[in-house]
């Protein structure tokens, strides 16, 4: 073992160690702890690319994985962490968010209640630990980790409305905790074992009665992680609570869902895969249906939402149901898509629920609905015809108005940006799935599947043209809204970054499809972690 495998524990660590020292640290340095955050989140970053590159190079082989022994004690009986390309990817895109939103925050927002940083850097630390734990008992620790630094940062700035969000978030994720606890509790009460890659051995063999009850477990499992990941009707708290947010706290939660969506993928492949026996498939129709549904709720939701919080809020459902919808369509070709999808759909996500807060700057409170007032009764300025010139647009307006259609274009799925390509990928996967699926004919899911992909991106584009009318072109106040760097570089950093991925979307794809491929053939994962040496052992156990 050498110095670059310790690399693993890093992004777990470093940000733990980090929340523990800026505590004792005067609330008056903000700009200090804020330093010293942000040192922190960068590199955890650059450590989480050496670690993607790692995983991506070729002595790993399909499909390989790096374990992790902590306490040198071998898997199942020790704390395990397992590195691989999904994780990989999951830790470098959340390491990006962190650093935008952290940039961002301090601006001003961080200056709004105590221990901004520190909460930020504890919800990073549980954040990377559910992206690399190898059982499920440690996956709760970390979620758990997660959720109560999220409690207090969604609380952070208070004010009415967000503290009843808060509570209401609060009560809805102390319900799934109960249920994952209990879930867990009934796994290992069947199997004898929490570490995952033992698990997806046992399951095979075990007998009807244990299997019946290890399914149960999975089941409530799975109830709490399709509330994390906003499955309709479990998601019903989503947009309230992330529109209620300070900003930079909205743009971080967007990557929470993705947490709940990594899992339910992780334990579908590894857990009822092929090689499951008789819970061969155990929940797919769930996931399937579910998040058809979802998306479905999430556009309807995107057409009727006047503020433009609460329709970000919409957008982070229907990326949740495209995703859930994919990994329960099984198809490893579109799955593949879905990791591109995830990629530029959470980037683009976050950029939004910052800029919002620039650009309303320049709205009074109420103006949305002022404007469908308007609309509706036809009061409009007489003498707005009678105008033959332009109208001069402000450098700001036009800095804001560009990341506003660039966003749009995205959440929309237009060509060419990253969006249009992921939703093409998935679409290219589910009618030609090569050398991952059948020649088995489309069914009526996947034509539906197909649709709700088509029209969700219809209602985006409506909604964000309809809302970016009212904001950029007929706005009824007229005021320019002042801008900082530090505001306006993390948004422009997270859309290059989906202009970037456009540009390398063939590198991109690929290093997608062999995660998804490896996913599908979980019998690497299962060999590495079950048979990783020891440190000081010459060879396997």
């Amino acid at each position: 073992m050498n110095w670059f495998h310790h690399l693993i524990i890093l992004p777990i660590l470093l940000p733990i160690i980090t929340a523990a020292g800026l505590i004792p640290v005067d609330e008056r340095n903000r700009t200090l702890k804020g330093v010293i955050g942000f040192t922190s989140t960068v590199v955890v970053f650059l450590i989480s690319i050496l670690l993607m590159q790692s995983a991506a190079s070729p002595g790993e082989g399909e499909g390989g994985a790096s374990v992790y022994l902590l306490g040198n004690w071998p898997a199942p009986f020790g704390i395990v962490l397992v590195l691989d390309r999904l994780s990989a990817l999951m830790l470098v895109l959340t390491g990006l968010l962190a650093m935008a939103t952290q940039v961002f925050a301090m601006a001003k927002w961080h200056r709004a209640g105590h221990h901004f940083h520190s909460l930020f850097q504890l919800m990073l630390a549980g954040l990377n630990g559910a992206f690399l734990t190898g059982d499920l008992f440690n996956l709760f620790v970390f979620f758990e980790m997660m959720l109560a630094a999220s409690y207090g940062l969604l609380l952070h700035g208070s004010g009415p409305m967000r503290v009843k969000a808060g509570l209401h978030y609060i009560a809805v994720n102390l319900a799934a905790s109960s249920l994952f606890l209990i879930g867990v509790s009934l796994i290992y009460g069947a199997t004898g074992t929490l570490n995952m890659a033992d698990l997806a051995m046992r399951i095979a063999t075990i007998g009807p009665e244990s299997r019946m009850l290890m399914e149960a477990g999975a089941a409530l499992l799975g109830i709490a992680f399709l509330v994390k990941a906003g499955m309709w009707p479990l998601g019903f708290w989503l947009p309230a609570t992330y529109s209620a947010a300070t900003p930079p706290v909205a743009a971080i939660f967007a990557i929470l869902t993705k947490v709940g969506i990594y899992i339910l993928l992780r334990l579908s492949m590894l857990l009822f895969g092929s090689d499951a026996g008789g819970s061969l498939g155990f929940g797919q129709p769930i996931l399937l249906y579910g998040g058809l549904l979802t998306i479905g709720f999430g556009a309807i939701g995107v057409l009727a939402s006047q503020a433009m919080g609460r329709l970000a809020g919409y957008c982070v459902l229907v990326s949740s149901g495209t995703l859930m919808a994919a990994v329960g369509l099984g198809n490893g070709a579109v799955i593949g898509g879905a990791l591109f999808y995830l990629v530029s759909s959470t980037l683009t996500i976050c950029a939004f629920f910052l800029l919002i807060e620039l650009v309303e700057r320049a709205r009074d409170a109420g103006a949305d609905v002022l404007a469908v007032t308007m609309e509706a009764y036809g009061d409009v300025d007489e003498n707005e015809e009678e105008k033959e010139g332009g109208v001069a647009v402000p450098g700001t307006m036009a800095v804001l108005g560009l990341c506003f259609c660039t966003c749009a274009i995205l959440l929309s799925g237009l060509p060419p940006l990253s969006g249009f390509l992921a939703k093409f990928a998935m679409l290219h996967g589910l009618f030609n799935p090569g050398s991952f699926g059948s020649e088995a004919p489309v069914s009526g899911a996947e034509w539906a599947y197909t649709a709700l992909l088509i029209l969700s991106g219809l209602a985006a584009m409506i909604a964000m043209n309809r809302v970016g009318i009212r904001t950029f072109w007929t706005s009824i106040e007229g005021t320019i809204p002042r801008v900082f760097l530090i505001e306006i570089a993390p948004v422009l950093l997270l859309l290059t970054a989906c202009v970037f991925l456009s540009f390398q979307a063939g590198p991109a794809m690929r290093y997608m499809d062999a995660t998804a491929k490896s996913l599908g053939e979980p019998q690497n994962y299962i060999g590495r972690v079950m048979q990783a040496p020891r440190a000081g052992a010459a060879g396997g156990q």
